[in-house]
């Protein structure tokens, strides 16, 4: 049975190969004759408005190198994005650049794709200004794998107007204050016995955005997802994990309310209905903070309400540089330099609302001045000192696959959280144990 499920497996992982290599071509970076290295960043930046400043930046550092010609290219989100660069590394066709969270770490080093970044960091002014807590996201068995794009973690984001005509003063600062100013603000508006505005979104799916959504819950109570040691799979016991099950009952719990609009599937990342005021309360984070000021709209920010303890998931993305030519590696190590740098730290953070990774740009006047202009930014760089980052071990995104099952069919109502963690725990079981 086993070798039957690696021979489908790579049937169908050969399969994918060809059609995203067909994809590919012509998107590759080539030699140039005329001195110029051209390179490709892949990247799954969103919103939309995130890419355009992206694309901003990038467009500078060719205009300031002459000699490198960076191409941005947008290949999806993180589940789009994964079996493109696993299929572009086993056909020997990967980009330079790839904007990725960490989490992708141990696979890419397990396969030898990436090159590490000791040597660029060793000789480069901008390593001690990189966030020290940003260094376990860099760092796996005894290297340093790739560079901070940008930092986030996740909160509250709430409409203060509908606060208010709830007559809700207080914002919420536990679980089940939660469940109460969720109740609370799920309203019938026109007395149709229709509900028209809903406490609180929440993402539907099983996917990696609906996980790290979900993660501050799990840590906030008192849950782990890897004992000993994060950077190794073994040891992974969620079935018993007692913060994995009572924050899949609190969300449970929402939904059996009737408090909660559920997303799309793997939508969880919208924010209509919030825009709308269809909903009041949305987990998300800074990277949505230019969006919303494009709009308009009043909106404010707040802490994970408590379980045990404060938490927050850390997330942003890291760069990684493949292994390719020295030519094309100089030129990646060049952009990888700049992107850590506070000019671009500073312009990135202030346009997509990410959190600077260098200190020097959080503590310019520049981004400070913008901090005043948006004090939202200021509830993710208090909660930061509670974030916890996800593991980086290669197995990561199947216990993340197998956790995003059980959170779907928790919410679907399918299964109770103990059930659904019991299934995941005894398909990671074999997982784990096939894989050593």
């Amino acid at each position: 049975m086993k070798l039957l499920n690696r021979y489908l497996v790579k049937t169908k992982f050969l399969l994918l190969l060809l059609v995203v290599t067909l994809t590919l071509v012509g998107c590759q970076a080539t030699p140039s004759n005329s001195g110029v290295t051209k390179i490709t960043l892949w990247q799954g930046v969103n919103p939309p408005p995130n890419r355009d400043v992206l694309q901003t930046l990038v467009d500078r550092f060719n205009r300031e190198h002459s000699d490198i010609q960076v191409e941005s290219l947008y290949v999806g989100q993180a589940e789009q994005q994964l079996p493109k660069i696993l299929a572009a590394v086993v056909g020997n066709a990967p980009p330079d650049l790839l904007w990725f969270n960490a989490t992708l770490t141990g696979q890419l080093v397990e396969l030898d794709a990436i090159r590490p970044l000791d040597d660029l960091l060793q000789t480069s002014p901008v390593k001690d200004e990189i966030d020290p807590s940003l260094f376990a996201t860099m760092e796996y068995q005894g290297h340093t794998w790739s560079v901070p794009f940008g930092v986030n973690n996740v909160g509250v984001f709430y409409r203060p107007s509908l606060f208010q005509a709830a007559g809700i003063t207080q914002l919420p600062q536990t679980w089940e204050e939660l469940r109460q100013v969720a109740r609370q603000l799920t309203i019938d508006k026109d007395g149709d016995k229709r509900i028209d505005q809903h406490g609180m979104f929440l993402p539907l799916g099983k996917g990696e955005f609906s996980v790290f959504l979900w993660l501050p819950f799990l840590w906030s109570g008192g849950g782990e997802l890897a004992s000993n040691n994060p950077q190794q799979p073994a040891n992974v016991n969620v079935a018993d994990d007692k913060g994995a099950i009572a924050s899949l009952r609190l969300w449970r719990d929402l939904v059996d309310d009737g408090s909660v609009v559920l997303s799309l599937p793997e939508r969880g990342f919208e924010i209509d209905a919030f825009l709308a005021g269809k909903v009041a309360m949305q987990l998300t984070g800074p990277w949505t903070l230019g969006q919303f000021q494009t709009t308009g709209i009043d909106f404010g920010v707040f802490p994970i309400p408590q379980g045990d303890r404060q938490a927050t998931a850390i997330g942003g993305e890291n760069l990684f540089v493949f292994k390719s030519t020295p030519e094309r590696e100089r030129a990646a190590l060049k952009f990888a330099e700049y992107v850590v740098s506070e000019g671009f730290q500073i312009d990135w953070a202030i346009g997509t609302g990410y959190l600077p990774v260098n200190m020097k740009a959080r503590e310019s006047q520049k981004y400070q001045d913008f901090i005043k202009k948006q004090p939202a930014v200021e509830v993710f760089l208090a909660q930061a000192k509670y974030g916890r980052s996800r593991p980086i071990f290669p197995g990561y995104s199947r216990l993340s696959e197998n956790l995003g099952r059980a959170l779907e069919a928790v919410l679907l109502g399918k299964s109770t959280p103990t059930e659904a963690l019991q299934a995941a725990q005894r398909r990671l079981d074999l997982i784990f144990q096939n894989s050593d």
